[in-house]
């Protein structure tokens, strides 16, 4: 597929195709990674985990010294079966 450059307001823009997109797995809305690589663009899909946070950067922030407590939720209030 060939696309042109065009301008969009005060930046630019190329505009793919939906088959171009279905092939990438992407869709409207999507956020990708551009980097450059010998004068090429490469967008890559950024695959985060649960919208916009992701899982490892979550837990490497957790110390190492955290240990989780068992929390008590009090007394059934309803027809919970325990």
């Amino acid at each position: 597929m060939t696309a042109k450059v065009r301008k969009w307001g005060n930046s630019q823009a190329l505009r793919v195709s939906k088959r171009l997109l279905e092939d990438a797995h992407l869709s409207v809305g999507d956020e990708v990674d551009l980097i450059v690589r010998d004068g090429t663009i490469i967008v890559r899909p950024l695959r985060r985990v649960r919208g916009k946070h992701d899982l490892r950067k979550l837990v490497a922030r957790i110390p190492r010294s955290h240990r989780p407590k068992e929390l008590g939720w009090g007394p059934p209030t309803g027809k919970e079966a325990w």
